[in-house]
């Protein structure tokens, strides 16, 4: 049915919320702050995001942003005690695709959840059916995979997206703060380098097991991948 992740920081209502989606058919994953959130929403295939407006650590609004900064698919909706239009103008602005307020009926919500879910798909297919390429190598975005020769070529979910943007932006350098900010959508806080650790990983599993050169390093800006 889907993978729904919860970002709510009261308990009872995180509780029931995992409970009545599980039952429904659902696979749920929690969090009870916005960092926490974020993270499990950018490293894991999350269809559907319920998101609380007011976390501790990290706003809602501010986890919202984020996520649209590297998925602008995701289906998203908030959840707030404030009956307030600005919060709710708020919210939407940041890219949320619908918004609730508690209390709330959960039949209602499960309803909004179908329809966001449907919404979702549709969008996915729209804006995924790309083909990338580079010599024999295919990033086919409709299936998520990519393939030399027709070989399968086995990637982690951020090498992918990493391989896709680049790709996607062939003939042009890209600084490493743009790439950090739209593969990995938020400020890193770990070392520095780790742009350059997946493009590592990239050559390793592509450039150097078929002998190509697709991505170059551009000294004192970052990489690119010319045609």
């Amino acid at each position: 049915m889907g993978k729904i992740l919860i970002i709510e920081d009261e308990a009872k209502i995180s509780r029931f919320l995992e409970l009545e989606l599980t039952y429904e058919g659902y696979e749920v994953m929690t969090a009870a702050d916005g960092r926490t959130g974020l993270n499990l929403a950018l490293s894991n295939e999350i269809d559907l995001i319920i998101l609380d407006l007011m976390l501790p650590v990290m706003s809602g609004i501010e986890v919202c942003r984020r996520i649209r900064q590297v998925d602008q698919n995701m289906a998203i909706i908030m959840l707030t005690a404030k009956d307030d239009v600005s919060d709710k103008v708020m919210g939407l602005d940041m890219g949320a695709n619908d918004y609730m307020t508690k209390p709330f009926a959960i039949e209602e919500l499960l309803a909004r959840i179908r329809v966001a879910l449907k919404r979702e798909k549709t969008e996915e297919v729209r804006d995924n059916g790309n083909i990338y390429t580079f010599g024999d190598l295919v990033l086919d975005d409709m299936k998520r995979q990519v393939s030399y020769k027709k070989e399968i070529i086995s990637l982690t979910k951020k090498e992918y997206e990493l391989l896709k943007y680049l790709i996607s932006n062939k003939n042009i350098a890209l600084e490493r703060e743009k790439i950090l900010e739209r593969v990995w959508g938020y400020d890193y806080y770990g070392d520095t380098n780790v742009i350059d650790v997946y493009v590592r990983y990239l050559r390793s599993k592509i450039d150097q097991k078929y002998n190509i050169e697709m991505i170059r390093t551009v000294r004192g800006v970052g990489y690119i991948i010319y045609d």
